[in-house]
C-alpha cells in the first residue's frame, strides 16, 4: 500500500510532514511517497531513504494557503497537490493525504478523480471521537457552502456507508443537524431535507439533532451543509485549544510547585484519555467522500502526530475499499429507486 503525502502543504511543511510520514511507516507498515521538491526532501528525509517505506516524487510547485484554488490548480500542474492526486488517478498510490489548501485539494480531486456516479457533490466527512462509546461522523464539514436537500441525502448515504465499512457500526443512526429536535424546526433546507431523509428506506434516519446532541452520540452520522458543518468543527477546535491551553498551564504550575508532572495528575484524575479525545491532532484529518479515489484532508496546522494519524485514516479507507464501496452502493440505491 503506497500512500502519497503532500510534503509541501501545511504550516509546518516539510519538516513535520516528513516526521509524521516516517512514524506512520514505522507504526502502520505502509509505504509513503512524499510529494514535493526532491532537493529539499532529500535533506529532510535523507537518512530514511535507504530504508523500505519512504520514497520521493518530484513536485516543483506549491499552492499557498491563500491562493484561489481553481486558478492555482490550472496554473500549477506540477504542484504537490495536483501531482499527489494524479498518483491516485494513475493507480500509483492508493490514497492521498494533504494538509495544504483545502479548496485546492477538493478541486484537484474533483477534476482529477471525478465524482462517483450518482453523487452530485462530494463532501468532507470528519470523525469526532470525543465520547468514549462510539465515534460520530459529521458530514459535510466544509466542502459545500450552498446545498440542496438532495445533496444532504447523498451526504447521509455516504456517511452511513463509511460508518458501516470503516467505523464498524452495523446500522448507523443518521441525524439531521437543526435548531430543534421537532420535525417542524429548521430553515427551508432542513425542512425539505427532513422529508427526503424520512422517505429514504435504506437509511436509519432518527430525525433532527441539535448541536449539543453531537457530543452525546444521539446519532452516529450527523448531516448538515458545509457552511454549518465547518463552523461546528472550528467551534470544537477552538474549545479544544482553549481547554488544552488551560490544562497545560495548570500542569506547569503543578510541576513547578509540587514537582509532580501535570500529565500524571490528569492520568490520576482519569482525564488523560478524555484530553486526548478533544485534541484535534488526534483525529488526523477528514475524508473526502464522493470522488473516485481515497483522499484525506488534514488540518493546516498539522504537525507530525497529526500527519501520522491522517495517514492512518487513509490506510483505513484503503483497507475498507471505501471509494469503490460508495460507488457500488450508491449505484445499487440509485438503480433500486428507479
Amino acid at each position: 500500500m503506497i500512500i502519497a503525502v503532500d510534503a509541501a502543504g501545511g504550516d509546518y511543511a516539510p519538516h513535520e510532514i516528513v516526521k509524521g510520514a516516517v512514524k506512520a511507516v514505522q507504526e502502520y507498515g505502509v509505504e509513503v511517497a512524499l510529494v514535493g521538491r526532491k532537493k529539499v526532501l532529500h535533506v529532510m528525509a535523507g537518512r530514511h531513504l535507504g530504508k523500505p517505506g519512504i520514497s520521493i516524487v518530484e513536485a516543483s510547485q506549491t499552492i499557498g494557503p491563500h491562493e484561489s484554488p481553481m486558478k492555482a490548480i490550472r496554473s500549477k500542474p506540477n504542484s504537490s497537490i495536483v501531482v499527489g492526486v494524479n498518483l491516485v488517478k494513475e493507480g500509483k498510490a492508493a490514497a492521498f493525504v494533504s494538509a495544504g489548501n483545502t479548496g485546492a485539494v477538493f478541486g484537484a480531486a474533483l477534476f482529477g478523480l471525478g465524482k462517483v456516479k450518482g453523487i452530485e457533490r462530494p463532501a468532507i466527512a470528519c470523525v469526532m471521537d470525543i465520547t468514549p462509546s462510539t465515534p460520530v461522523l459529521l458530514i459535510d464539514a466544509g466542502a459545500n457552502v450552498d446545498c440542496r436537500p438532495t445533496h444532504l441525502v447523498q451526504f447521509a448515504e455516504m456517511g452511513a456507508i463509511y460508518s458501516r465499512h470503516v467505523l464498524g457500526i452495523g446500522k448507523p443512526r443518521v441525524g439531521l443537524l437543526s435548531n430543534g429536535s421537532e420535525e417542524t424546526k429548521g430553515n427551508q433546507l432542513v425542512l425539505e431535507s427532513y422529508e427526503l431523509l424520512k422517505k429514504a428506506k435504506y437509511l436509519n434516519f432518527v430525525g433532527n439533532v441539535e448541536g449539543h446532541d453531537i457530543l452525546k452520540v444521539t446519532a452516529d452520522v450527523v448531516v448538515t451543509d458545509g457552511f454549518t458543518g465547518n463552523i461546528v468543527i472550528k467551534t470544537i477546535e477552538g474549545l479544544s485549544d482553549t481547554f488544552l491551553g488551560s490544562v497545560r498551564q495548570i500542569g506547569n504550575v503543578v510541576s513547578n510547585v509540587y514537582h509532580f508532572r501535570g500529565r500524571d495528575l490528569l492520568r490520576d484524575l482519569g482525564m488523560g484519555s478524555w484530553v486526548n479525545r478533544i485534541d484535534y491532532r488526534e483525529y488526523g484529518g477528514a475524508c473526502l467522500l464522493g470522488v473516485n479515489g481515497n483522499v484525506v484532508i488534514a488540518h493546516g496546522r498539522s504537525q507530525a502526530k497529526t500527519i501520522k494519524n491522517a495517514i492512518s485514516i487513509a490506510k483505513h479507507m484503503v483497507d475498507g475499499n471505501i471509494a469503490q464501496t460508495i460507488k457500488e452502493e450508491i449505484h445499487e440505491q440509485t438503480s433500486g429507486s428507479q
